[in-house]
């Protein structure tokens, strides 16, 4: 059926004492997809910066921004409308023979390669290299993988950090949207099978009415490679719907991140987020 959907994201930085200048770079607007049509982007930032736009390596919108007048505060307002179509079918997918070929491989190097991050524990590994001798089609092994993730790891917003790594949130058994999401790249790139990561927007309530404005939240899933991209949420254990808006496809969470950036003066600074979706139709 597909969803036309606004979406306002409020970010910033909250220094403790003033800052000269900083220079940074926000990856906060959606992109386009076969999927996903971006009708209007608008970016507001305070104060006021310097701003160029551009499309980063892996396909995501980038506003780089420099500010350079003494601040004590950085809000970054964006603010989309985006209609979200039907997720497309991608036909009979693609077999283990396909993708073990070496010139397909070099093809997909970049979402097949580990890293401290997304390295999966010996555990989670184990069972995917059985879920891949047990299934004939590799989209039914990956979807035994994200599932067993999730029967295994708790969702529980504050439990990590950014810099958590997947095998200390297995061991853990905890973690948010951003764990899951690196422990099934980690799982899924060690049985062979292409996978990247998704940031974007949800709204966790879907029966919202046209008109009416929720407390959304930034998101993040995968997407693996089945002749097409495919996309996966392990936090939900569920194919993304119409309420997931896409912003930026990477490695991991560090290619996607939505502010990020260097500043001059105080020591130290506060993140805040706040994410409003409304349905327009």
């Amino acid at each position: 059926m597909g969803r036309q959907l606004r979406v306002v994201h409020h970010t910033g930085y909250r220094y403790a004492g003033l800052v000269s200048a900083s220079h940074n770079e926000a990856r906060m607007t959606p992109r386009a997809t076969r999927e996903q049509f971006v009708l209007a982007t608008r970016m507001d930032i305070t104060p006021m910066a310097w701003s160029h736009s551009f499309v980063d390596y892996w396909g995501t919108p980038v506003t780089a921004f420099e500010i350079a007048e003494p601040h004590s505060q950085m809000d970054v307002v964006a603010t989309s409308t985006v209609d979200v179509g039907d997720r497309l079918a991608v036909g009979p997918g693609i077999t283990w023979a396909e993708l073990a070929e070496p010139q397909f491989r070099d093809q997909q190097v970049e979402f097949l390669a580990g890293s401290d991050h997304v390295e999966p524990p010996a555990e989670l590994g184990r069972f995917a290299a059985e879920a891949a001798k047990e299934h004939e089609r590799p989209a039914d092994a990956v979807h035994a993988i994200v599932h067993r993730i999730r029967e295994r790891v708790a969702y529980e917003p504050g439990s990590t950090e950014v810099h958590t790594r997947a095998t200390s949130v297995w061991d853990a058994r905890a973690g948010v949207c951003q764990d899951l999401v690196h422990l099934g790249l980690g799982a899924l790139r060690s049985v062979g099978v292409p996978a990247r990561y998704v940031s974007g927007y949800v709204m966790p309530n879907a029966t919202a009415e046209v008109g009416e404005a929720r407390t959304g939240e930034s998101h993040a899933w995968l997407q693996y490679w089945d002749g097409a991209w495919v996309g996966l949420d392990p936090t939900n254990d569920t194919a993304p719907g119409d309420f997931h808006v896409e912003v930026g496809v990477g490695r991991d969470y560090f290619d996607v991140t939505p502010l990020k950036g260097v500043y001059s003066g105080s020591q130290s600074s506060d993140l805040f987020v706040e994410v409003e979706i409304t349905v327009l139709a």
